[in-house]
C-alpha cells in the first residue's frame, strides 16, 4: 500500500509538473503575436490618403491603420524594381549581392533565394509559427518540362513552400510573365494549358490586360496560362484564401499558435483593372479606383481579424516594393495626383520616389495609437526586427543588411539612428544615405552618362539641388561606407561573408582587387 499511495503521488505530481509546463507553453504562444505582411505593388508614398493631403482618392483602411498605429515617414524599399525588394524583404539581405545585379525575373527561374537562407517565413516557423504566403512571389520557381513539353501532373519545385512557408496560394510573379495559374500548394487546380499575350487596356494610362479568349497553340510572343484564369480576378481571390487561412486556423486544433501571413498583392501594379463597382469613385481615373478597391481589401482583412478576436495581438505591415509606375508623371498632369507624394522621382529610380513607400505598423497590444516616426528604416530590418521580437540571435550569415527597429515599436526613448542604407536602381546604380552630424545626406554613385550626385535630405528631401560642390568630404566619407559595406558583404556589424558574385561593372568606383 505505501508502495502504492507513493507512485499515485508521484504521478499526481508529475500531471501537475505537466499542466504547469503546458500553460507556461501556451503563455509563452500567446505572447508571439500573430503578424501579416501586406505587400502592395508599385504603390506610392503619395498613394495612401494620410501620407498625401492633396491626394485625389481616400484610403480609409490605409489611414486606418496609421490612426491605430506607427507610421514610417522615412521607410524604404531595397530597390526600386519587383524581385530585388521582395528578396530584401524577406533575407533581410540586398538583392544586388547576389547574382541578378539588374531587372528582374522572369516566372520561371530558379528560385533566388538559396535553399539555406533565413527568411522571415522559416525564422516564424521555427519559432512555432504557422507560415502562410497568398499571393505574387515573384522570387523564380522550377515547373516541370517546357512551354513546350509540360507535364502539370507534377509538382512545382524551388518555390515558396521550399524557403519557410507551410501554405502558397499564388501566382509566380506579375501579370505580365506568365505562367499564370491559380496555385495552391505546388499545383494549379487549372493548369495553364492555354495561352496568351497582354493586350490593350482603355482604362488606365498605357496599360494592358490579361483575360480571355485564350488560344490552344504555343507561338512566338505568348505565355503559358489557365482557361480560368482573368486578370480582374486577383486582388478578391487573394483575400478570401486569405481569410479562408486565418478562419480555418482558428478552427485548428491549435488555435492558440501563431500565424504568420504574407500578402503580396498585385495592385496597383499594371494592368490597372478596378472591378466595375469601384469605378467612378475618386479623381484620379482607374488608377485611383484601383488603389481604393485595394483598399477595400485590407478592410476586409482588418474586418476578418476583429470578427474571430484576433485584432489586438495581430501585428499588421502595409508596405509597398517600390515607387510608383512612371505613369505618375500624366497621372499627375491629367488629375492633380502625385503618387510619389512631394519626392522625385518613380519606380525604377534611384531617387526618393523611388524607394521611399509608405509603412504603417499595427498591433494594439504593444502600439500607441497613432504615432509617427521619422528616422530611417528599410524592409531588410524586418528579419533583424522578428528575430529580437523572439529574442533569436541570427547566424552571421543571415540578415547582412538587417537592423532591428524594435525599440521604435516598443516606443523606447533614446533610439539610436539606422546605419548606413544602401539604394539600388533596376539598371544598377548605387546610392547610399546616412546621417553625419544631424544631417540627412544622401549620395547617388555615377553610372553611364550619369555624375554623381549630393543632396541634403534634411532640408531638400526632394532633392532639387545637386550641393556635390559644396559638401565633397561628405561625398568622399559616404562613399567609403559604400565600397566598403559592398566589399565586406554585409551593412551590419559582424564577420566579413561573401556576396553571391565577384566584382562587377555597376562598382565602376571600386577597385577590382578589392574584392
Amino acid at each position: 500500500m505505501i508502495f502504492s499511495f507513493n507512485g499515485q503521488m508521484y504521478f499526481i505530481i508529475i500531471i501537475v509538473l505537466l499542466n504547469l509546463w503546458n500553460c507556461l507553453a501556451d503563455a509563452a504562444t500567446l505572447d508571439k503575436p500573430n503578424i501579416i505582411l501586406i505587400y502592395t505593388d508599385d504603390q506610392g508614398y503619395g498613394d495612401v490618403s494620410c501620407l498625401n493631403p492633396d491626394a485625389r482618392f481616400q484610403t480609409p483602411n490605409m489611414d486606418r491603420l496609421a490612426n491605430e498605429g506607427l507610421t514610417f515617414t522615412n521607410a524604404h524599399c531595397s530597390d526600386t524594381v519587383c524581385t530585388p525588394s521582395r528578396y530584401g524583404l524577406l533575407t533581410g539581405r540586398y538583392c544586388w549581392r547576389t547574382s541578378l545585379k539588374t531587372g528582374v525575373l522572369g516566372a520561371e527561374h530558379p528560385c533566388l533565394i538559396e535553399d539555406n537562407r533565413i527568411t522571415l517565413a522559416s525564422l516564424l516557423r521555427d519559432q512555432g509559427y504557422e507560415t502562410a504566403m497568398v499571393g505574387k512571389w515573384h522570387l523564380g520557381m522550377d515547373f516541370p518540362g517546357t512551354p513546350q513539353n509540360r507535364d502539370w501532373t507534377q509538382p512545382v519545385q524551388d518555390m515558396p513552400l521550399d524557403k519557410g512557408f507551410n501554405y502558397f496560394y499564388g501566382i509566380p510573379a506579375s501579370l505580365n510573365y506568365g505562367i499564370l495559374a491559380w496555385f495552391e500548394g505546388r499545383f494549379a487546380k487549372v493548369p495553364p494549358t492555354q495561352f496568351t499575350r497582354k493586350k490593350p487596356n482603355d482604362l488606365a494610362i498605357s496599360d494592358y490586360r490579361i483575360q480571355p479568349p485564350y488560344q490552344n497553340e504555343l507561338s512566338r510572343g505568348l505565355f503559358e496560362i489557365a482557361p480560368d484564369f482573368i486578370d480582374s480576378e486577383c486582388l478578391t481571390r487573394f483575400t478570401e484564401k486569405s481569410i479562408e487561412y486565418i478562419e480555418h486556423h482558428t478552427k485548428s486544433p491549435s488555435p492558440q499558435k501563431p500565424f504568420f501571413l504574407y500578402l503580396p498583392y498585385t495592385s496597383p501594379h499594371k494592368p490597372v483593372i478596378p472591378l466595375p463597382e469601384f469605378r467612378g469613385q475618386g479623381a484620379a481615373g482607374a488608377y485611383g479606383e484601383f488603389l481604393i478597391e485595394t483598399d477595400y481589401h485590407i478592410g476586409q482583412i482588418l474586418e476578418c481579424l476583429e470578427e474571430h478576436k484576433l485584432a489586438e495581438n495581430t501585428l499588421i505591415i502595409l508596405t509597398s516594393d517600390n515607387g510608383p509606375e512612371n505613369t505618375y508623371a500624366k497621372r499627375y498632369e491629367l488629375y492633380g495626383h502625385k503618387s510619389a507624394g512631394p519626392y522625385r522621382g518613380g519606380k525604377r529610380d534611384a531617387y526618393e520616389g523611388g524607394h521611399r513607400v509608405p509603412f504603417l505598423i499595427r498591433w494594439p497590444n504593444r502600439i500607441e495609437a497613432g504615432r509617427v516616426w521619422d528616422g530611417a528604416v528599410c524592409q531588410t530590418d524586418l528579419l533583424a526586427t522578428f528575430a529580437q521580437l523572439l529574442d533569436i540571435a541570427l547566424p552571421a550569415n543571415a540578415g547582412e543588411d538587417s537592423f532591428s527597429f524594435l525599440d521604435v515599436i516598443e516606443g523606447k526613448s533614446n533610439v539610436k539612428p539606422r546605419p548606413a542604407m544602401i539604394h539600388h536602381e533596376m539598371q544598377g546604380r548605387f546610392a547610399i544615405r546616412d546621417t553625419i552630424e544631424g544631417v540627412e545626406w544622401k549620395l547617388i554613385l555615377p553610372q553611364g552618362k550619369q555624375d554623381r550626385e549630393l543632396f541634403n535630405l534634411t532640408e531638400d528631401a526632394s532633392e532639387t539641388e545637386n550641393v556635390l560642390g559644396d559638401h565633397p568630404e561628405i561625398a568622399e566619407t559616404l562613399e567609403a561606407q559604400l565600397t566598403s559595406f559592398i566589399t565586406q558583404g554585409r551593412t551590419t556589424p559582424g564577420p566579413a561573408v561573401k556576396n553571391d558574385t565577384g566584382w562587377w561593372s555597376d562598382l565602376n568606383w571600386i577597385e577590382q582587387s578589392s574584392f
